[in-house]
């Protein structure tokens, strides 16, 4: 049986990871909107996106609107944006969509509480396993990393499968995943490592690979972070997720991971959904080391923006 959805894609987000997904999907002949989440009554225009993946130069034009011209919205829609912006943007969604399936492309834990409390029944958690950064505003650099896991929050299996099949392309692949929480927590756990310690080294991903001291401190993370997930019933080991960020950092080396740039932009950061969101789950447990992180990472993000 068919979704009961169309096959139009709406990406809410119009950063790194928004761009290089639209122009895989648009060239892959995908219907393609990128939907402005913070603007609204703004007019559709069209906009001439370039990847740069390794030595190749990818191009498409993509149609950029925002959620306020739409009445209803029939499609699979993609979250990109910041997930601290949930909350609104929930509210913005609920009143314009409730079957359509909702993917999340987000870094964070717990991060669709507030759809969940408003009843959207299509829920679905996306683990990106890509890394993208701006090079001009129309122009980013995209890496894959690994095909990303997309798995059911809220929803079924059927139609999992079927937003995978239409978000997979050769340029940034998905796959489905059955124990998507598993795959949520190590993602977590990694960025919790990254999203901290690199922004406040100001250095790229590589670091980890290159520097042991370094890496000792991310071990430390990885250890704290491993108690609170064990509590959620998670099961990782410290080598899967050791293995995962210095996997991680050979791939990305010499990129900045997500939240450095933002401080480099002056944007406020995802660092709430992070160490803050393993801090405030660990009801037995203590996360000194990812908590104090996250604190300097909110402060050094604070005082960018003064």
């Amino acid at each position: 049986m068919e979704p009961a959805f169309s096959r139009d894609l709406y990406i809410i987000g119009n950063g790194v990871i928004a761009k290089a997904l639209a122009v895989a999907l648009t060239i892959n002949g995908r219907k393609v909107t990128i939907l402005r989440g913070s603007i609204d009554q703004q007019p559709v225009y069209s906009e001439n996106i370039q990847v740069e993946i390794d030595d190749k130069i990818l191009q498409a034009d993509v149609t950029i609107s925002t959620i306020s011209n739409y009445e209803k919205l029939d499609g699979i829609i993609l979250l990109t944006n910041k997930s601290f912006g949930n909350e609104g943007l929930a509210d913005k969604l609920k009143l314009k969509t409730k079957q359509s399936p909702i993917v999340f492309l987000q870094n964070g834990l717990h991060i669709e509480n507030s759809f969940i409390d408003r009843g959207f029944t299509q829920l679905y958690r996306c683990v990106l396993l890509a890394t993208s950064q701006s090079i001009t505003k129309n122009k980013v650099r995209f890496r894959p990393v690994a095909s990303s896991p997309v798995g059911v929050i809220k929803g079924s299996a059927e139609v999992l499968h079927s937003i995978v099949d239409e978000l997979n392309t050769d340029i940034f692949s998905f796959r489905a995943e059955a124990d998507i929480q598993t795959v949520i927590w190590k993602k977590v756990i990694s960025n919790c490592v990254f999203n901290s310690i690199c922004p406040l080294l100001e250095i790229d991903n590589g670091v980890f690979q290159r520097n042991d001291a370094v890496l000792q401190i991310a071990k430390t993370v990885i250890s704290e972070c491993l108690d609170v997930a064990k509590e959620s019933g998670i099961k990782l080991t410290m080598d899967d997720v050791l293995q995962n960020v210095l996997f991680i950092s050979k791939m990305s080396d010499g990129q900045k991971i997500s939240t450095y740039q933002d401080i480099l932009n002056k944007r406020e950061t995802e660092i709430e959904t992070l160490n803050f969101a393993v801090a405030k789950a660990a009801n037995r447990a203590h996360v000194p080391m990812t908590a104090l992180l996250g604190e300097l990472t909110k402060i050094k993000s604070e005082l960018s923006r003064m």
